[in-house]
């Protein structure tokens, strides 16, 4: 019976007028930190946000006072595979269907939102099962992230976005598979057609699939040129796969709005990359887990050795690419580990480089702005969508309190309150 009140106390707030009280608040847009803030929120959106004893709270509004617990705008993932789970890799994979993905993808959004993740880019999936968990999130079916869907990634035959797992004689393509610069027009515009939010395709090979290497190059210049122009004509941007040196060059040439993965960049690539304002996402963290538990959960071996080929490379790179100035969002590939661990990824982005205000930002104002949303998410200002966490620490001072999330809205609706007992709510 308390879960139930607390789920309609929840729609309540939703509906109305609210405010959270913060102990501090961080504004990874200008860097300012204000101490003893307020937020305001009315019918989902921001409508003030600052210093308590500058902001008035509207009668009659629900307050929510987190104490002295720091605030922040709703984190953002970029990369994030949310009907995928790491127990299901390599063969296991082959007995998933697209309804059971569907399901797996309701059980991951909860658990994404619940670690302060309050918008995604879903960047490829079966069956259009991202497009379903979307909408039933969008319906209010389903607990869960804001999200921007590309259902099936496109990519040559055989290639990483094909399933090559299976002999020839089952004949079996991939969904996204297009070859040639019309085809790929073509299969821009059959995923559009149902639902896509944006389109991924693979631009290199890849670490988990089977047969090719993550350095080698799969879909042409002239391919890729075909797709970022089909795209942008019909108002969605373009994330490709691209861990191979040439590959991401080809890419950013060719007018791809972001290069996920980006592991063996070169200086001419960041160099490219910052000439034509291409974001980079680097997934820094899955690292860890590829090599501790990547066999266990099923992964071929030649993937966990392509892992270990790679994976200090890219974190390298990545520490070079900031340095020299490259436009960076936070995407961790999530799917690849377990959901809910997105945030494990700001350790090792500050490790390898970054202060934790860039790391925030990375994963807010810079990732709205990649995915074309900056008037929506991604701060804390009126007008925004009331996404607001609390993290139990600061921050600032140790990054890892972004792993401790104990208090989430997303548009004025709350979905974790640990104070309040959120937490018994199954």
């Amino acid at each position: 019976m308390r879960g139930w009140a607390i789920l309609m106390g929840t729609a309540a707030w939703a509906a109305g007028a609210g405010a959270v009280k913060c102990g501090r608040l961080i504004d990874p847009r200008t860097g300012k930190v204000t101490e003893g803030a307020v937020v305001v929120y009315e019918n989902g959106k921001i409508t003030a946000a600052g210093a308590a004893a500058t902001v008035a709270i509207p009668a009659g509004a629900v307050v929510t006072d987190e104490g002295g617990r720091v605030c922040l705008p709703g984190l953002i993932d970029v990369h994030d595979h949310l009907t995928s789970d790491p127990r299901d890799a390599g063969y296991r994979g082959l007995a998933v269907s697209v309804p059971r993905s569907a399901l797996t993808g309701a059980k991951n959004a909860r658990r994404t939102l619940r670690a302060g993740f309050t918008t995604v880019r879903n960047v490829g999936a079966d069956g259009y099962s991202d497009v379903a968990l979307r909408d039933a999130v969008n319906a209010g079916d389903v607990e869960g992230p804001r999200m921007m869907v590309s259902g099936p990634a496109l990519g040559i035959t055989g290639g990483h976005c094909d399933e090559n797992l299976l002999a020839p004689e089952y004949h079996y393509k991939s969904e996204g598979v297009a070859d040639g610069p019309w085809a790929a027009r073509a299969k821009v515009r059959e995923v559009v057609k149902y639902g896509a939010d944006l389109i991924k395709i693979c631009a290199s090979g890849g670490v988990l699939s089977k047969g090719d290497q993550p350095g080698t190059p799969q879909y042409t210049p002239e391919e890729m040129r075909a797709i970022a122009e089909e795209a942008h004509k019909l108002g969605r941007k373009v994330a490709a796969h691209a861990h191979g040196t040439q590959s991401i060059k080809d890419a950013i040439r060719a007018g791809i709005d972001s290069i996920e993965h980006a592991s063996l960049i070169d200086d001419e690539g960041i160099a490219l990359a910052k000439e034509h304002g291409t974001y980079l996402v680097f997934d820094v963290y899955n690292d860890d887990y590829i090599l501790q538990e990547g066999a266990k959960a099923g992964m071929l071996a030649e993937s966990v050795e392509k892992e270990r080929a790679l994976g200090k490379l890219q974190r390298q790179n990545f520490r070079h690419a900031f340095l020299a100035g490259a436009k960076m969002a936070f995407g961790t590939d999530g799917g690849v580990y377990p959901h809910g661990d997105n945030a494990k990824q700001f350790a090792v982005m500050v490790e390898y480089g970054m202060k934790p205000m860039e790391a925030i930002r990375a994963a807010t104002a810079n990732a709205a702005d990649l995915m074309g949303w900056g008037d929506k998410v991604g701060g804390i200002e009126a007008g925004k969508w009331a996404d607001v966490i609390a993290v139990e620490g600061d921050p600032l001072q140790d990054v890892k309190a972004l792993e401790r999330v104990r208090f989430v809205m997303k548009g004025g609706e709350v979905a974790r309150d640990d104070a309040a007992g959120a937490a018994l709510v199954k």
